[in-house]
């Protein structure tokens, strides 16, 4: 009987293809039960939009924000739907004027670039980091113009961008600095967490993230002033300004952002998980690494001097000049060798038919452009961007599965495997 499940067990550890990935799951029985509290109250959102103690929400709400406030050590978090509402909030907040230009990587989710439409300003596309595919700071350099009011630093996969680079261009030059850490919501620079160290940054929720609420976004700052704009947008703020207020507020459009309760009381106990999880996700990304070091041709992310990285996906380059053959063929034999979760390329927000059919130009007709512009999306203003999108980029996605420890195992010897059969070793 001992012998039979050896030999089964072998089977299954040695057989990449059958094997059943579980869905990443960050939610257990604290979670439920913090919920069928909400439920049992009858209370699932406590907001109103006019003046008074309840324009901030319930008392789900303001626990949380005040427990991230203290786990990210901000003097002010503000919970919102989704992190898309997030960077709506924190563009507005800014005082963006129609015309004005937000400079943005290519390499990011839409709405990064999308939140600056909202605000009829002007995307303006700076290419990444090779190594760290991070906005780099020099290209950020070249676009800044007189009409340049913010950037958004996108801490893509995991790792910080160059943020005291960005501080340094934008000394003196009344431009601000939003940084999008969606993906990396618990990653240091220079032992500070991402996010944190901005004019304002913010962390998402959605269901493949580190933590999750279903959908949520968390905002932070420590700025007084934008904390209070951002909270005016995020609930109806053209209707909860007071008639008395003195102080000029433009551009405060509010939208329905709000969090409920039941997701609140969720991201009460998922923030307490947060740590852990992260370390669970560097320890898979870090096996993963010291087992593929040895392939030729393969490039391993690189993490910056007193940095970390959280590995919301684990970004991969191929030297195919090294390797001599294209992406699409190691792609495939990777996917036939069973192993899960990996995609080809990323994204070029600036080649979405958005920006290639409709503002590629800055031509005339458009609610947010003025006739002097000469803003281009077209193909080549951010060669390096595109070039590991359509050539050289692969990610292995660890946002996606609960890898057990000897599946990561198999997919380390599956990519050995093909690097063998390539004769690339």
């Amino acid at each position: 009987m001992i012998k039979n499940n050896i030999k089964l067990n072998s089977l299954r550890y040695n057989s990449l293809k059958k094997q059943k990935f579980k869905r990443y799951n960050s939610i257990g029985r604290e979670e439920i039960k913090s919920a069928n509290i909400v439920l049992r109250s009858g209370i699932l959102s406590d907001f109103l939009a006019s003046p008074g103690h309840k324009f901030c929400g319930g008392k789900f709400v303001k626990k949380f924000e005040e427990k991230l406030k203290k786990f990210y050590k901000v003097k002010h978090a503000i919970v919102v739907n989704s992190w898309t509402s997030g960077l709506v909030c924190a563009v507005g907040a800014l005082d963006i004027s129609p015309g004005d230009e937000i400079i943005v990587s290519p390499w990011t989710m839409c709405a990064t670039a999308t939140s600056i439409l909202h605000w009829n300003a002007i995307p303006v596309f700076a290419d990444i980091d090779p190594k760290t595919f991070c906005i780099d700071p020099k290209k950020v350099k070249e676009k800044i113009t007189s009409r340049t009011k913010a950037i958004i630093a996108v801490d893509i996969f995991g790792q910080s961008a160059d943020i005291d680079s960005l501080k340094k261009i934008t000394k003196n030059k009344n431009i601000k600095i939003i940084t999008d850490s969606a993906q990396s919501p618990y990653s240091f620079y220079k032992r500070k967490i991402t996010g944190t160290l901005s004019d304002v940054g913010g962390y998402s929720l959605n269901y493949h993230k580190h933590i999750n609420t279903g959908e949520g976004g968390i905002v932070v700052t420590n700025n007084a002033n934008l904390a209070q704009r951002i909270r005016l947008i995020r609930n109806h703020a053209e209707a909860s300004m007071k008639s008395n207020n003195k102080k000029v507020l433009s551009n405060m459009i509010g939208y329905n952002f709000r969090l409920g309760e039941i997701e609140s009381a969720i991201g009460i106990e998922q923030i307490k998980k947060l740590k852990k999880l992260v370390r669970i996700r560097q320890k898979i990304a870090n096996k993963i690494i010291n087992g593929l070091k040895v392939l030729n041709g393969l490039i391993l992310p690189k993490i910056r001097d007193n940095c970390t990285h959280s590995f919301y996906v684990l970004p991969l380059v191929l030297d195919l000049k090294i390797l001599n053959k294209n992406r699409k063929k190691i792609f495939n034999e990777l996917v036939n060798a069973g192993v899960p979760g990996l995609s080809e390329g990323y994204i070029n927000l600036h080649m979405l038919p958005l920006f290639q059919n409709k503002i590629a130009y800055g031509k005339d007709g458009f609610p947010w452009t003025i006739s002097n512009l000469k803003i281009s999306y077209k193909k080549g203003i951010c060669p390096i961007a595109e070039d590991l999108h359509e050539n050289t980029f692969l990610s292995l996605e660890l946002c996606l599965f609960d890898f057990k420890d000897y599946q990561v195992d198999l997919i380390i010897k599956a990519f050995h495997k093909v690097w063998r059969n390539l004769k690339v070793l």
